[in-house]
């Protein structure tokens, strides 16, 4: 499967905040706002394009992949590069997560050489876990925000 790393674009963003996920990963659903847009035009976000020129998924690093309550728990004080990803609902289920991963770390370590990858994921999301042990992450920090429970993943 061929994956192109685009610059984020607002074209890309009102395409993605219009995904809807099932449950219970409606969870990762985003508001049409003006708020989540600025997000995505002011963060470090890619979107990635399948040869149909369809957005497949997206990823964004820094503080952007960041749960924000993490912080009051000290969470993010490492020096890592932290690692957000989105999915085209489209996609999901169908196998292709590991793929879409790969392409993702592959851009990540041509922009950060060297530099240890951290990301946050709901403890709910066994199903990413997996996937995310798969790509040779370990479990590190626990943390509660709004109601959800997290876990930080580290890949030294």
């Amino acid at each position: 499967m061929f994956l192109s790393i685009q610059e984020m674009k607002k074209e890309y963003i009102n395409e993605i905040l219009m995904w809807r996920y099932e449950s219970p990963y409606d969870f990762y659903n985003s508001e049409d706002s003006e708020e989540d847009i600025q997000e995505f035009l002011e963060g470090d976000f890619y979107a990635l394009l399948n040869e149909q020129n369809q957005i497949f998924g997206f990823y964004c690093t820094g503080v952007s992949a960041q749960v924000p309550s993490g912080n009051k728990e000290d969470i993010y004080l490492e020096d890592y590069i932290d690692m957000g990803i989105g999915m085209n609902p489209c996609f999901v289920g169908k196998g292709k997560g590991m793929e879409f991963c790969e392409r993702v770390l592959k851009d990540i370590y041509k922009r950060f050489p060297n530099v240890p990858i951290r990301l946050t994921v709901a403890t709910f999301n066994q199903r990413a876990i997996r996937l995310y042990k798969k790509l040779g992450f370990v479990e590190r920090d626990n943390f509660l925000a709004n109601s959800a429970e997290f876990i930080t993943m580290v890949k030294e």
